[in-house]
């Protein structure tokens, strides 16, 4: 069985000279997986735009109608992290689409991946650290109006805390998110999740793994999931600029195959978002990217 996977990088974003978010890598990992064999063309699928009831299910209609318009004063920019252009709109959209896509395939197949998304620094009224919807709330929320799910867990592997989807699900007794991150790294201000393991700058694969290998049976017991967003964040790599551990390509493909076999092993679907990846190089975060999608292949 072929692995699904949404892409949307062909909606691409100008960003200035300089500007830290590494908008190539989208492009680039999609034409990776193809290149190598990891998905087949007709396997990739280009996101249809979330649609803006799903999105004001999640979002102020304020925020939705700043973003829309074109209205965001420049200090909301900032905190962003992005300029505010036509183009942003469009990609914010379709990547949210590309995880509900993905989350409604995946309950049918077992697993299906959106090569973008992640984007867990949007808060219901305002989004911070490039993420401008919160794609992952958009689907659970869309997926549970459809009648399709109720109980859904997030397991949370990019190395800043998600805490916009903390935030966005603070008081939702059907939602189990779980965050592994680094303790000092952005954002500075956490918001308390259903469960946050705080990891020390410099933590390697085996202290990682084991720390992983213990909470994961916890987080699918309590949860009792539907459905399970994992964020297959790129950045705890030893070669990424922003994150500060230092997990090797090998304990980052372990790390996706514990979360893949903790899920199978109690019969749960899981849909994957990559997340982010700063790498100083950033072949090292499509590598992490690519090798992803090729350990969920081989759940299929």
């Amino acid at each position: 069985m072929p692995l699904h996977v949404w892409s949307s990088a062909h909606y691409s974003i100008a960003l200035p000279d300089g500007h830290r978010f590494p908008i190539a890598k989208y492009a680039m990992l999609r034409d990776a997986v193809l290149a190598e064999g990891v998905v087949a063309p007709d396997a990739m699928h280009d996101p249809a735009r979330a649609s803006l009831e799903d999105v004001h299910r999640v979002h102020a209609t304020e925020y939705i109608t700043r973003l829309v318009n074109g209205t965001m004063p420049i200090a909301e920019q900032r905190t962003l992290g992005f300029p505010w252009s036509l183009g942003l709109v469009e990609r914010s959209f379709r990547a949210a689409g590309g995880t509900l896509e993905a989350a409604d395939h995946a309950l049918r197949a077992g697993i299906a991946m959106n090569l973008a998304g992640g984007t867990h620094h949007a808060f219901a009224t305002h989004g911070e650290g490039f993420c401008v919807l919160n794609d992952v709330a958009i689907a659970v929320h869309a997926l549970r109006a459809q009648g399709r799910i109720r109980r859904v867990a997030v397991i949370d592997l990019d190395v800043h805390q998600g805490n916009g989807t903390h935030a966005i699900f603070a008081s939702d007794e059907s939602a189990f998110t779980f965050s592994m991150h680094g303790r000092r790294n952005y954002p500075f201000r956490k918001v308390a999740g259903r469960l946050d393991i705080e990891l020390e700058d410099g933590t390697q694969d085996t202290e990682y793994l084991e720390k992983l290998s213990e909470a994961l049976p916890e987080v699918l017991a309590t949860a009792r999931p539907d459905l399970v967003f994992y964020l297959a964040g790129a950045d705890p790599h030893e070669g990424d600029s922003l994150g500060r551990l230092g997990l090797t390509f090998e304990g980052l493909m372990r790390r996706d195959a514990l979360v893949l076999e903790s899920c199978r092993a109690v019969g749960v679907p899981v849909a994957i978002a990559i997340a982010g990846g700063y790498g100083r190089d950033i072949a090292d975060t499509v590598r992490v990217h690519v090798n992803t999608a090729r350990v969920a292949r081989s759940f299929l």
